[in-house]
């Protein structure tokens, strides 16, 4: 569970960023508003503890029109400081292009499973339209008023990718960001919301809180927590059908050795007749049983630690066992070996076993002497 919910954290900050700063302003056809942000005020965000990374975006939604299907898309305008590490990991065929240079200009990387239902090949080239707005200002009268226009760009298919995350590549590509500026008439300057890369996901609250005191109130610092809280919640379920399952288990656990121990103790009522009759205490008496249980406890501990971690190392470095993607998000099962939680289920199932186990060995006290050498 650990390591299905580490790759989906690393697949949506792959995919976006730990933090996202953007315009506070929201308009009614939900593009972009473009910021810009001092290059001073971007050093000391690089400058704060935890930040890997920082780069400048832009997202526009388009239409791909193909001679057989229209298809609706979220074009990604990314530049020459884009970390594609993440993506490099998930590329099929082709090569990441070189965006930020003009050679690449018209360079688009769409993902596979867009390329399946669009029937879109590596090097080919693709249409799409996009509706444009600006502000306009009337040579004759004077008048501002906002201008819808319908623009297109043709670009070429440089590479194709699958990150088995069915809900962003259905629709996701990526071009040159200035493409982006340039269709949205912005300056050099001007990007829709810069990307914000962290080390450790667990400082987010506190790397969040840094970022909106370094950029101040004119502009909007979201997590991907805020912006995917969907998925999170459904994350976070995942940690109590954890809770659940161990709960479980230790209570399977529990109940055997118990039935275990009661196995045990009734085979040796005349033992504990002969004993008791001989001055031993029920405390002793009992600690022996005791010390048989726990012996026993060790010994299936060791061997299902061995076989379970075994087991996990397996399909840690050969990815064995498969999951279906497009459910899952993805495409086999993940393994995090964390030792503080593998020594914390340990130590919880050893002691909560013991505990367990010395309500059988009440049953010790009830025998006496004489009822058990009376049937011996």
């Amino acid at each position: 569970m650990l390591g299905f919910k580490r790759e989906i954290q690393n697949k949506l900050t792959g995919l976006n960023s730990a933090i996202t700063i953007s315009s506070t302003t929201v308009n009614n056809s939900q593009e972009q508003e473009p910021i810009r942000i001092q290059q001073d005020t971007l050093t000391r965000l690089r400058q704060q503890p935890g930040v890997t990374h920082i780069q400048g975006i832009a997202y526009k939604n388009g239409i791909l029109k193909t001679e057989e299907e229209n298809e609706g898309i979220v074009l990604k305008g990314v530049g020459a400081d884009y970390d594609f590490g993440f993506l490099k990991n998930y590329l099929k065929t082709g090569v990441l292009p070189s965006f930020g240079d003009s050679s690449a200009l018209q360079s688009i990387l769409i993902s596979e499973s867009l390329a399946a239902s669009m029937r879109l090949e590596l090097g080919k080239k693709m249409l799409v339209y996009f509706v444009v707005q600006h502000v306009v200002t009337d040579s004759v009268t004077g008048t501002v008023y906002t201008k819808f226009e319908q623009r297109s760009r043709q670009f070429k298919i440089a590479g194709i990718f699958n990150t088995g995350f069915s809900d962003f590549d259905r629709n996701l590509a990526f071009i040159d960001l200035d493409q982006i500026r340039r269709l949205n008439y912005w300056t050099p300057d001007q990007v829709g919301s810069y990307e914000v890369s962290i080390g450790h996901f667990e400082t987010l609250s506190e790397a969040q809180q840094a970022t909106e005191e370094t950029v101040g109130y004119g502009y909007r610092v979201e997590t991907i927590v805020d912006s995917q809280n969907a998925l999170f919640s459904w994350l976070d379920m995942i940690d109590v059908n954890g809770v659940i399952i161990i709960t479980l288990m230790i209570m399977v656990a529990g109940i055997n050795m118990i039935t275990a121990l009661l196995i045990l103790i009734l085979e040796r009522t005349n033992m504990v007749g002969l004993v008791k009759s001989l001055g031993m205490s029920n405390v002793s008496v009992r600690r022996i049983f005791l010390n048989i249980a726990f012996h026993l406890l060790w010994r299936g501990m060791f061997w299902g630690n061995l076989a379970g971690l075994g087991l996990c190392a397996f399909q840690y470095f050969t990815r064995f066992v498969k999951l279906d993607s497009a459910t899952y998000y993805i495409g086999y099962v993940a393994i995090e070996f964390n030792w503080l939680y593998i020594i914390g289920i340990n130590v919880l199932t050893l002691v909560a076993c013991l505990v367990l186990l010395i309500f059988p060995t009440l049953l010790v006290t009830r025998l006496t002497p004489v009822k058990t050498l009376r049937f011996s």
